[in-house]
């Protein structure tokens, strides 16, 4: 492998990485206040959707430039709207969060495809839309290998990295993330002091659709240009164990997200070998999430939860 292929592993593995990323940090808000977050995956796919109608239509009102934009602001909306359902459900009527997190799935798998089809004259996916345009930041894009691999990306990319230090900051740093942390940990406690239990976890899991909306969109604005069924292709599920291996740590699950994007870029680069040809596809096409499987498997035990996840909060036992 020479130093130009290096380079292009470097930029795409950061590509595969930047929905993963978006989606981790928005489970990290939510699961930090204590509500398991299961609804990834739908959430991303409500963005994905979302982002590809929205710039659709502003692409085809004359805001060519402005529609990628339009169609992220579109999916953090329905991203925010998406995790509301799931924030009334789990944390309003203490309904299982794990179970609400699923219908979320089903949800969106079914609605959007639904809208697709009831938008689009019954197509099995939206038409093709101008995303974004990689951006090379001078000077820098011009570093052997490094330059290409981390400094030609595109602008969601940049905003990703530029995010986990910010949410980092956010949770550790300032009195909303220590009240955020401590709904998700002790939240009798947190009541006492006089911080409201349900109000955080609303902020948290509606954070958590947000960014999860901006990971969805990433995808569709990024690498295919369109949306259909298949776009998100498990990578809320993915994102989940990020997450989990970044021990719910904004940097942590950066670095989960980068090695997931780096074995969804070893998937393509693998098949310019001619060895690979022997290998069948579907095998090359399992090597993502045969990864993430090996990953939550060995994080177990040795990632510690915050101690109130998943349990609705009633202030009468406190």
């Amino acid at each position: 492998m020479d130093w130009l292929t290096l380079g292009q592993m470097l930029n795409t593995t950061l590509v595969f990485s930047t929905a993963l990323i978006f989606a981790a940090l928005g489970g990290i808000f939510s699961e930090r206040s204590g509500v398991v977050n299961i609804g990834l995956e739908g959430l991303m796919m409500f963005g994905a959707f979302a982002a590809a109608v929205g710039g659709y239509y502003a692409q085809d009102a004359g805001y060519e430039t402005m529609a990628p934009w339009i169609g992220v602001l579109c999916a953090m909306a329905v991203g925010v709207i998406g995790a509301l359902i799931h924030a009334v459900a789990s944390i309003t009527f203490k309904a299982d969060q794990t179970i609400s997190g699923t219908v979320i799935n089903f949800l969106a798998a079914g609605s959007t495809l639904y809208l697709v089809k009831l938008l689009f004259e019954g197509a099995g996916e939206t038409p093709l839309i101008d995303g974004f345009s990689k951006y090379p930041i001078p000077v820098l894009s011009k570093i052997p290998v490094i330059g290409p691999g981390l400094f030609n990306n595109y602008p969601t990319t940049y905003l990703a990295i530029i995010l986990v230090i910010v949410v980092y900051f956010l949770l550790f740093k300032t009195p909303f993330g220590l009240r955020l942390r401590a709904v998700g940990e002790h939240p009798s406690a947190a009541d006492t002091l006089g911080v409201n239990v349900n109000r955080m976890r609303y902020v948290g899991v509606m954070l958590s659709g947000m960014l999860a909306g901006i990971g969805g969109a990433t995808i569709t604005l990024t690498t295919t240009g369109t949306f259909a069924h298949n776009t998100i292709s498990g990578q809320g599920f993915i994102a989940i164990a990020a997450m989990i291996f970044g021990k719910w740590n904004p940097l942590g699950a950066f670095g989960a997200a980068v090695f997931f994007g780096f074995s969804q870029a070893i998937r393509n680069y693998v098949q310019l070998f001619g060895w690979s040809q022997s290998i069948p596809q579907e095998f090359i096409y399992m090597i993502p999430y045969v990864l993430t499987i090996i990953v939550l498997v060995s994080a177990v035990g040795r990632s510690s939860a915050p101690s109130a996840l998943g349990q609705p909060y009633d202030p009468s036992k406190r």
